[in-house]
């Protein structure tokens, strides 16, 4: 029930339809007590400057959940970024502080990474491609090079954002390797889907599959559903997966710090959650 008292967090983006979030944090805030509530709040990009403004007059918010399309966008909406936000060039969190200023942060990256790390497989010294370094990308891009990997190939139908991103890695991390331009799976010991294919039923496969190892982790951000055409192909090549809500569920008790809320396990989550994984 939502009162008078209740804390809101809005969560951001464009279009909510597959908004998934909700569904997991509010079961999570009614079990445990806490009167607050994530509310979708949908914003197209001409009007996000003035929404993001409208954030600090509210006396009653504790902050965002950043999502597609506006990541990216929000970096330069904000009053403080986190390095691990600088790094990635998105941020996926917002808290009004006290004061009325906008920090933001991003989780995306960790969450991604925890999930693989949680899995069994190792990361550091591994060579990984990262197709699609738009927000969500650039975070996972970034996690993944704080974990310890030796190589990163880095590809985007637009090769300005895999440069960008490029030059932000190499800076943080001389020693990793990058390089851009190829979606060519062929010798990686972990592929991620950072696009939005697989969204529609229609979407190819962001990858050759014919190219991908059996040894090949796979993971995938894509949300809709839980194995996607992608997941499909990996798993009758005998890859193992990632799922996309995995990533969601290992980022969530980042959030829940972030926001004051204590924190929680991902078992937690899952098991008061309202979606099918």
């Amino acid at each position: 029930m939502i009162s008078g008292k209740t804390i809101l967090i809005a969560h951001l983006g464009y279009p909510t339809e597959s908004f998934k979030a909700p569904m997991i944090y509010n079961p999570w805030f009614e079990s445990k007590g806490i009167d607050a509530v994530v509310m979708p709040m949908g914003v197209k990009p001409e009007d996000y400057p003035a929404a993001i403004e409208s954030l600090r007059k509210m006396t009653n918010l504790r902050g965002a959940l950043v999502t597609m399309p506006h990541k990216v966008s929000t970096m330069s909406l904000v009053d403080e970024v986190t390095p691990t936000a600088s790094i990635a060039g998105a941020a996926n969190a917002i808290l009004l502080r006290p004061d009325g200023t906008l920090l933001a942060d991003q989780f995306d990256g960790a969450g991604f990474v925890r999930g693989v790390l949680r899995k069994g497989q190792a990361l550091e010294g591994k060579r990984v491609l990262v197709s699609g370094n738009g927000g969500v990308g650039c975070a996972i891009a970034a996690s993944l090079a704080a974990a310890g990997v030796a190589e990163m190939a880095l590809f985007d139908n637009f090769p300005a954002s895999s440069d960008a991103l490029a030059g932000r890695l190499k800076t943080h991390y001389p020693n990793l390797l990058v390089t851009t331009g190829s979606n060519d799976p062929a010798g990686f010991d972990l592929i991620v889907n950072a696009t939005p294919l697989g969204m529609k039923p229609d979407d190819p496969l962001p990858f050759d599959m014919d190219r991908v190892s059996p040894s090949t982790f796979v993971g995938e951000v894509v949300m809709k559903q839980a194995i996607t055409p992608l997941l499909a192909a990996a798993q009758a090549k005998g890859c193992p997966i990632q799922v996309g809500t995995d990533m969601l569920f290992e980022m969530i008790p980042a959030y829940l710090e972030f926001f004051g809320f204590g924190t929680t396990t991902p078992d937690e989550l899952r098991a008061v959650a309202q979606i099918s994984y």
